[in-house]
């Protein structure tokens, strides 16, 4: 058996180690904190569970092959699924609330009632809506292009043959644009922010595409929420006879000859391996861990160019939860809230006038003790100014009491005397993602889809599959490979794993547990 090294416990890292013991390889995943999942996370405060990561979850629906990637890694084993009848939520500072239904027929019915004026815009989003239930994008997340042989690639081709005009218009046309269509001003600001907070660069592929699979309830919520997720895959994967080291931090890939054979630990140790596989951070691998000797003009751009571009990945959030004495019934599971000038200038780098709430113990009872319950509220945030104001703590300490006070005051006005009712109250920023999983400026999901971005790690992959260049015995996984997502996350663990079988002239096989 080859012995290998992944650096990360993250669901990429997790993901990988799996599958690579399902082939035949010895695994060990170092990972620095002491908890599985990365961001991927929550945490307990005074019998709270404080859930930091899934909000929707692709796959969560039987017979497809997203589904079947997590029946592999036996992620949902067991779980309760939670499925919404309304994606999300959007009120105006007018008080009017937007409601998207992912029942096509009914969010149809309900904008028109809003604005009968914008009939043509509604009817077009809502048949795209219900042509996209139909369309599977994903085949390609269980086999990298690359591997693929002719007949699979015709297969994929002849699936989406009858849909490519309707998915070439999605991912042509930009969300911003089509909202600018509707007459009524919250429908027009509201559909930017159907995933809660505008995400400013997408198409409308993206929503149809998500949105779609909620309609198909292939979209919910698994119990026990993102902890509990990465365990049943740490389980899996222990079952599967892996090894994890938590608490271990690696500095430094060891390189002989240009061939990785091993990592430098914290603390100075060695741990050797015939094969090492970075699952963490991607600019932290590339030039801190191989001090950037192993790049090309694609990996200069992606790093040192694009990564500081404006909207090329994913910005931090400031979270909020509160621990409250209220049990919360019949309240809508996510609300994104719109505020005025005077709101948003007390919320501490808020990249846009709006903050989202969501009702946690709505998404899994257990995250709240029973007559009890969990609000989170959270925004887009700066992660250069948290980052210095972390050189001043008291400075740092002081801003984050000024976030959960607006945050309280802000919920007190929705939920009267909820102010008093208030346990626990816990406020994460940009840098505490940042301390704990080490994500390059606290982004949660790294490249944003359909960008420059994605078009250069497409590149990447095409040319040195999961590798380096000129790197021997390395590959790289993970969400810095290609843009962020759990599913997309986990099928590029398969994927790593399966160009390694190739490279080892392996048959490659997975199954579920």
């Amino acid at each position: 058996m080859k012995s290998m090294i992944i650096v990360g416990a993250g669901i990429g890292g997790l993901s990988a180690g799996c599958y690579a013991q399902m082939n035949g390889y010895k695994t060990r995943i170092l990972e620095m904190h002491n908890l599985p999942g990365g961001c991927c996370t929550s945490w307990k405060r005074k019998g709270y569970t404080f859930d930091l990561c899934i909000e929707w979850l692709l796959g969560t629906g039987h017979g497809n092959v997203m589904n079947q990637i997590w029946q592999e890694l036996g992620a949902l084993k067991g779980k309760r699924i939670t499925n919404f009848d309304v994606f999300s939520h959007v009120k105006g500072i007018d008080g009017r609330m937007i409601s998207f239904y992912v029942d096509p027929d009914r969010l149809e019915q309900h904008l028109k009632e809003i604005s009968p004026e914008d009939k043509k815009p509604i009817e077009e989003f809502c048949n795209g809506l219900r042509t996209f239930t139909k369309i599977n994008l994903f085949r390609p997340l269980l086999k990298p292009f690359k591997l693929m042989n002719l007949f699979e690639i015709i297969k994929v081709f002849l699936e989406l043959c009858p849909y490519f005009k309707t998915i070439g218009l999605a991912e042509e046309i930009q969300m911003a644009d089509f909202a600018d269509r509707f007459k009524d001003p919250l429908l027009r600001q509201a559909f930017k922010y159907i995933f809660f907070q505008d995400q400013i660069t997408f198409p409308l592929l993206p929503f149809y595409m998500n949105v779609a699979c909620a309609t198909n309830k292939n979209a919910g919520f698994p119990e026990g929420g993102s902890l509990g997720f990465a365990r049943s895959i740490e389980k899996r994967y222990k079952t599967l006879g892996g090894e994890i080291q938590y608490d271990t931090r690696v500095k430094k890939i060891i390189v002989k000859g240009d061939s990785a054979v091993g990592v430098v630990l914290q603390d100075g140790t060695e741990q050797f391996a015939d094969i090492v596989i970075s699952a963490c951070d991607g600019r932290t691998t590339i030039f801190d861990m191989l001090d950037g000797k192993y790049v090309d003009e694609t990996i200069e751009t992606l790093y040192n160019k694009l990564i500081d571009e404006p909207h090329m990945i994913y910005p931090g959030v400031v979270s909020t939860f509160l621990g409250v004495k209220r049990e919360v019934k019949g309240e809508p599971h996510s609300v994104t809230y719109f505020l005025d000038d005077a709101e948003a200038a007390r919320l501490p780098a808020v990249l846009q006038s709006s903050i989202v709430v969501q009702h946690r113990s709505l998404y899994s009872p257990e995250f709240s003790p029973p007559g009890k319950s969990v609000l989170l509220g959270y925004y887009y945030s700066e992660y250069d100014y948290w980052k210095k104001l972390y050189e001043d703590k008291d400075a740092y300490y002081k801003e984050k009491q000024k976030v959960s006070d607006f945050v309280i005051e802000y919920l007190d006005k929705i939920y009267p005397n909820l102010k008093d009712q208030v346990e626990v109250i816990d406020v994460s920023t940009p840098v505490t993602l940042m301390r704990y999983t080490g994500n390059f400026k606290g982004s949660v999901m790294a490249w944003k889809p359909l960008t420059k971005a994605e078009d250069l790690t497409k590149k990447m992959i095409k040319k040195d599959g999961m590798k380096l260049p000129g790197l021997k015995n390395f590959y790289i996984t993970g969400q810095w490979v290609s843009v962020g997502g759990l599913i997309r996350v986990a099928s590029w663990g398969r994927h790593v794993i399966q160009f390694v079988c190739k490279n080892d002239k392996k048959k490659f096989t997975a199954w579920v547990d």
